[in-house]
């Protein structure tokens, strides 16, 4: 048998204010989540790139094509109901930021380092007022808990739909810095995912590049690109 999929059945999309923010209609019966809350987004923007989605469908509904649609409903559906679990999980990525563990040798990947990524060090120690420290090796140093305790505030000053695109930013990163600074703009979004690569481009200049690797790292730039996207229409 093949696999069932949803049709579409509405003519119309629309958007609608609403008590609890802004709505997308199909034919105006409002669009649920996957759990049957009602998808209410905080800003028309988001709505407005939702409905876009939902307009987009032609015969069967793709949800693999409705990105902004699938971070709505799990900011509704999960963060909302586990906003501080959320945050601290994110919080704790400070204390094994990415940009802190460096590479014993070689030495060109090591002064690589350094240059690429102590810049996001600096801009955090200024923008955000936390200094992490670099070590050198993959052993588990602990920061400042002052400097971790500052950022785990930051974090849970997010608002659920805020903290749906800020979990991608950071766990496809693997730095809360990173993910910090895509959110304030600190370079460029496809810039800031390059640097979170820093390893791995390296590797595929010693060795090659594999394009299966390769294939795997689009779809989660595209991922990371989309989740900055998302969190911007969430301010």
């Amino acid at each position: 048998m093949s696999e069932w999929k949803q049709k579409r059945f509405w003519k119309a999309v629309s958007v609608a204010e609403t008590e609890d923010g802004f709505a997308v209609e199909l034919d105006g019966r409002r669009v649920k989540t996957p759990a049957k809350a009602a998808l209410a987004v905080p800003v028309r923007e988001m709505a407005e790139a939702i409905a876009a989605e939902w307009d987009a469908q032609t015969e069967s509904v793709n949800p693999n094509t409705m990105p902004v649609t699938r971070s709505a409903n799990a900011a509704i559906d999960k963060v909302t109901h586990q906003q501080a679990a959320v945050a601290d999980m994110l919080a704790d990525y400070g204390d094994s930021d990415l940009l802190c563990y460096r590479a014993e040798m070689p030495s060109e990947l090591v002064q690589r380092q350094s240059e690429i990524w102590d810049p996001a060090l600096d801009w955090a120690a200024d923008a955000l007022g936390v200094r992490l420290e670099p070590r050198s090796g993959v052993l588990h140093a602990p920061q400042d808990p002052v400097a971790l305790d500052r950022l785990r505030g930051l974090v849970h000053e997010m608002t659920p739909f805020q903290l749906a695109a800020f979990h991608d930013l950071v766990a496809m990163s693997g730095s809360l810095i990173l993910g910090f600074a895509a959110t304030k703009d600190w370079r460029e979004a496809a810039e800031i995912w390059d640097i979170s690569r820093l390893d791995e481009l390296w590797q595929e200049q010693q060795w090659g590049q594999d394009e299966e690797a390769q294939a795997t790292a689009d779809l989660k730039r595209q991922a990371f690109l989309h989740a900055k996207r998302f969190y911007d229409f969430s301010c």
